[in-house]
């Protein structure tokens, strides 16, 4: 495992779109590696292509049934497990500072990420909302966080 391996655990993500986006982005992020958990929607698909232009080819990824089984087993290689959340004792996003190997949980687009996958990550990060929407599309919050994680 390199030094700076950066993964993306995607917790039952709904929007095949939203998953193509996601493949996008960790392109362009050079993310090791995507996990595609429980109802998530996994290539080769028309609408993960249609938002992922070819990305889908480029990163590598596994699906996952259940998503605590990668994050039992990442933990057991010494990746931190940072789940983005919005809860009462999250971190504002630009006030953490990674330690790499990460891995990046992110949530349902209704649900967000399940009280069992929060209580096994090593911190829960959140974006502070100014307007009066309670949060982003996961994979713009995604591409706004991953690029923080990157710098």
């Amino acid at each position: 495992m390199k030094k700076h391996n950066f993964y993306i655990i995607c917790d039952n993500i709904r929007s095949l779109e939203n998953i193509g986006s996601i493949f996008r982005t960790a392109d362009a992020l050079v993310v090791d590696k995507i996990f595609l958990c429980g109802i998530c929607g996994r290539p080769p698909h028309s609408k993960i292509s249609k938002t992922a232009l070819g990305a889908e080819n480029n990163v590598a990824w596994e699906h996952y049934g259940q998503v605590w089984r990668v994050i039992d087993k990442l933990k057991k290689q010494g990746v931190n497990i940072i789940a983005l959340e919005q809860t009462k004792h999250s971190l504002d996003y630009r006030k953490f500072k990674p330690k790499f190997p990460l891995a990046l949980v992110l949530g349902n687009e209704i649900k967000g990420i399940c009280q069992s996958v929060l209580k096994k990550a090593d911190e829960i990060v959140h974006l502070p909302m100014l307007g009066s929407k309670e949060s982003l599309n996961i994979s713009v919050a995604f591409g706004i966080i991953g690029y923080h994680l990157r710098k």
